[in-house]
């Protein structure tokens, strides 16, 4: 078990969060740029394996959700799994997921901002990333409940359009559901690439989690949110698959740089392509509002136990969100955004998070039946899924990925050496 905070007891923050927001929340992380643009990757990935590399992302995905969710119900405070791995496998494993969330979704974060800036600006898509980035930084600093909003606003507007997209290619002449089966290109390694690629796009399901302390009555709460927003968001991206590839198959669709609106454009209906596009950057800012949350939460529970500067643990005396934390995020996201090109952020970001959820299905593997323990498959083959899935992903992805895990424990042994002493 974990020492306590050098600073004594931290402040909490406040619960305002119920089931719907926690929804809201999951759906907005989710449902947003990542079924913009992880398609087209991980078409490229699979070919025509492609529904079944979403099946398998999902299967890995309803395991970590199902961990988690037992997991935050247990210890409903900020952090997700920093907490439990801290909690239940000892402080470095605690230390080691944190890291790998908070610099694999500091990279998402910068990914979303530049995706809203190409398709607003493209010629000034990194001045656009930035402008959006400090935009949801304040807006989140003035109280979880006011972004909590934003997002359901975001989800309504995508989730109308996709659905728009699903039945303008499904009715129109140019789908061919014989474009759907399996053909020769098939093949297991191409398929859990795709799997690790499409997992970009299912991992805000736990954004509930890291929210934790702020989910009113947690136990009760965090086990129906997470299931649910996993559940809405896997029929709607395999009806989105479904469309997109009954239309354009699977080699046009991972030759496409906007899938979707290539398979409107294909299917008769050129006058959805700018609704697509602007659907695309809205979806990308709803993503971006939710990882700020998500990663400043984190960053919020490591600051408080001082893997983090301890200043960073502060908690707003007026809107009761961890103010210094968010800006400090903020602040990095900006300069990633407006310096890097950020191409392989999918397979990097895939990396950091797929090891972060493989502390917390080790961690739900040391919970007993009383503490709601999930049938023994279900981290088993969580923590199974994503060791497999994140060595699958490009070599660049894996060596970057691990590099950065490395240098996250390397800092805490000399930390820990350096506390020793």
């Amino acid at each position: 078990m974990s020492k306590p905070p050098a600073t004594g007891t931290p402040e909490p923050l406040r619960r305002r969060l119920g089931v719907s927001d926690a929804v809201v929340i999951g759906l907005g992380a989710m449902i947003g740029a990542g079924i913009f643009a992880a398609l087209a990757p991980a078409a490229r990935a699979a070919g025509t394996a492609l529904l079944p590399a979403l099946a398998v992302a999902a299967v890995v995905a309803y395991c970590n959700a199902t961990s988690s969710a037992r997991l935050a119900a247990r210890y409903p405070a900020s952090g997700g799994t920093y907490v439990y791995g801290r909690e239940r496998l000892g402080e470095f494993w605690g230390f080691l997921a944190g890291w790998g969330f908070v610099v694999g979704k500091t990279a998402s974060c910068a990914a979303m901002a530049l995706t809203v800036g190409s398709y607003v600006w493209p010629d000034q898509a990194h001045a656009v990333a930035v402008a959006a980035v400090l935009a949801l930084t304040a807006l989140n600093y003035t109280g979880v409940q006011k972004s909590a909003w934003l997002v359901r606003a975001v989800v309504a507007v995508v989730l109308a359009v996709l659905a728009a997209v699903v039945v303008a290619a499904l009715t129109s002449g140019a789908a061919d559901t014989a474009r759907l089966g399996l053909g020769g290109d098939a093949a297991f390694g191409g398929l859990l690439q795709a799997a690790g690629l499409l997992f970009f796009a299912f991992a805000g399901y736990a954004r509930v989690a890291t929210l934790g302390e702020e989910v009113r009555d947690p136990a009760r709460t965090i086990p129906r949110a997470v299931p649910l927003a996993l559940g809405i968001t896997l029929l709607v991206y395999a009806a989105v698959a479904v469309a997109v590839l009954a239309v354009l198959g699977s080699d046009a669709l991972g030759r496409a740089s906007a899938p979707l609106a290539d398979a409107v454009r294909a299917a008769g209906v050129p006058a959805l392509v700018p609704v697509v596009r602007v659907t695309a950057a809205i979806a990308a800012l709803g993503s971006l509002l939710a990882l700020i949350l998500g990663v400043s939460r984190t960053t919020l529970a490591m600051a408080r136990d001082r893997h983090l500067p301890g200043a960073l643990a502060a908690v707003h005396p007026r809107y009761r969100v961890p103010h210094r934390a968010e800006l400090a995020v903020g602040a990095v996201v900006a300069v990633v955004a407006a310096t890097a090109d950020l191409r392989g952020a999918i397979g990097f970001s895939s990396f950091g998070v797929l090891a972060y959820y493989a502390v917390a299905n080790a961690a739900a593997w040391t919970l007993t039946p009383a503490e709601g323990r999930p049938a023994r498959a279900v981290p088993v083959l969580g923590l199974a899924g994503c060791l497999a899935l994140a060595f699958a992903l490009p070599l660049s992805s894996v060596l970057s990925g691990a590099a950065v895990l490395a240098a996250g424990a390397c800092w805490y042994g000399i930390r820990r050496a350096a506390a020793g002493r």
